[in-house]
């Protein structure tokens, strides 16, 4: 499942370069990176960090969340309201030994 939404993404991001006329060269360096690397986002390949792959979806005009920025920050501040409510971190009960033998 992951394959295939990395390679839907790249698909996605080579359509958008496309429409906005962009060579490959061109996007890469807009991006800060090789070409290689574009290529490999392009591909759908797992390797790429995801800031890199998140500032070239942003260049090709892609929007991965919501379209509306305002929305986007509304729901920003609801998940962080949420992480509030949750605890800092998650801890499994520790079994107590039975070691009366």
């Amino acid at each position: 499942m992951t394959r295939q939404a990395l390679t839907m993404l790249g698909k996605l991001i080579r359509i958008g370069r496309a429409e906005r006329g962009l060579t490959a060269q061109e996007l890469a360096d807009r991006a800060g990176i090789s070409r290689t690397t574009l290529s490999s986002i392009e591909k759908g390949a797992p390797g790429p960090e995801i800031g890199t792959v998140f500032e070239v979806v942003s260049l090709v005009g892609l929007r991965l969340f919501e379209s509306d920025e305002r929305m986007l920050q509304v729901y920003n501040f609801r998940l962080d309201e949420k992480l509030t409510l949750l605890p800092k971190s998650v801890r499994h009960a520790v079994k107590e030994v039975d070691d009366d033998f």
